[in-house]
């Protein structure tokens, strides 16, 4: 099923409007000292689902509100379709919104929190009825369109949100961390309908959260931002794999920091030469390193003890304490976990492709 459109007469059609690329070129906004946005340039593509990554106050939301004309930058321009809409109001913007707080009208039904759009624009009362209802089967909440805020669940709000935002079928649309109050297990449920709705419906579609989790697995691309600024924009898989900064590869996974000296293009970790994925450095460093490239082998000869393990199923991570003190975590195959019990003396690798460095955490002497 697709979603309904507003012909310029109010007639009702069906079909998925076109998605619209966004731009954001050169925005910067500031909060008295508190710069938000600091030279933001990234495009978002027709029809792609982008996650806005980054922690507290890193200008994601802020640049989010930009699109939607709840916010305007001190410089800068927001574009649509190559279309300057800095200056449009944000009743006039083709973009639709859902945010945090669903910010359902308590005194309405479900039913009428998603036609009130419809209903603003003189929609007749029975078009937009059908209209809402449609909207309601597209969420999967066909029954609930007499029930009011109150009578429904996180879940179900959200949902109905969502539909709300839908309902005037917009050319991009803007998540505010649409799943944060939500529990678990309906998080993963209620994102992955989000996905399935975006990918029927063409949508372009701005996802901000703070998530990793969240943004590695429902984005086509993941823009990860620090203090205003744009750190990496990739698809989730390179992000992972391949972090541009030390930053992105402390923000996006769980990082281990493995004393290292390095020597132009490589670095010697745990006895291994491994090729440096950056430019040349010289000197003692931090090998940044996945759990899942430390590879563990039982030795009774070995340097380092396991000292905890946590089943996960198909994986376990390890906690190995080496000679030195210091500890790492690995990720195993579960069924090696028994092995590999708390204990066994192991002998520790990386395996051999190349790494991120940063500066030490502590300077050599302290």
């Amino acid at each position: 099923m697709t979603a309904p459109t507003t012909g310029a007469a109010g007639d009702v059609t069906t079909g998925a409007a076109a998605g619209a690329r966004v731009e954001f070129r050169g925005l910067y906004r500031r909060f008295g000292d508190t710069v938000a946005l600091d030279g933001l340039d990234l495009t978002v593509e027709p029809g792609e689902l982008l996650a806005l990554l980054g922690p507290s106050g890193c200008g994601k939301t802020t640049a989010l509100r930009c699109v939607a004309g709840f916010e305007h930058p001190d410089e800068g321009a927001v574009l649509v379709d190559g279309r300057d809409i800095t200056g449009v109001p944000a009743n006039r913007r083709d973009a639709g919104m859902v945010f945090q707080s669903y910010s359902l009208f308590p005194n309405l039904n479900a039913r009428d929190n998603v036609a009130f759009g419809l209903r603003v624009r003189k929609v007749a009362a029975a078009k937009r009825h059908a209209r809402a209802q449609e909207l309601l089967e597209l969420v999967g909440l066909p029954s609930v369109g007499e029930r009011y805020p109150h009578q429904l669940s996180g879940g179900q709000q959200q949902r109905v949100a969502l539909a709300r935002a839908l309902a005037l079928e917009p050319r991009v649309l803007l998540l505010d961390e649409p799943l944060s109050a939500l529990d678990a297990k309906v998080r993963v449920t209620l994102r992955e309908e989000i996905r399935r709705l975006q990918l029927s419906l063409g949508i372009t579609t701005i996802f901000v959260t703070h998530d990793q989790e969240e943004a590695l697995s429902i984005a086509d691309r993941v823009a990860v931002l620090r203090a205003g600024r744009l750190e990496q924009v990739t698809d989730p898989a390179t992000l992972y794999d391949r972090p541009a900064t030390p930053f992105v590869a402390e923000f996006v996974g769980t990082m281990n920091h493995i004393p290292g000296t390095a020597s132009g293009d490589r670095v010697t970790v745990l006895g291994r030469a491994l090729p440096v994925d950056g430019p040349a450095v010289h000197g003692n460093v931090d090998v940044l390193v996945r759990p899942e490239a430390v590879i563990l082998t039982p030795a009774s000869d070995g340097t380092a003890t396991v000292v905890a393990s946590s089943f996960r199923g198909s994986t376990a991570r390890l906690r190995v304490e080496l000679a030195d003190g210091s500890e790492l975590l690995a990720d195993v195959p579960g069924h090696d976990s028994v092995r590999l019990a708390p204990g066994v003396r192991v002998s520790v690798t990386l395996v051999d492709r190349p790494v991120l460095v940063s500066e030490p955490r502590v300077s050599a002497g302290a």
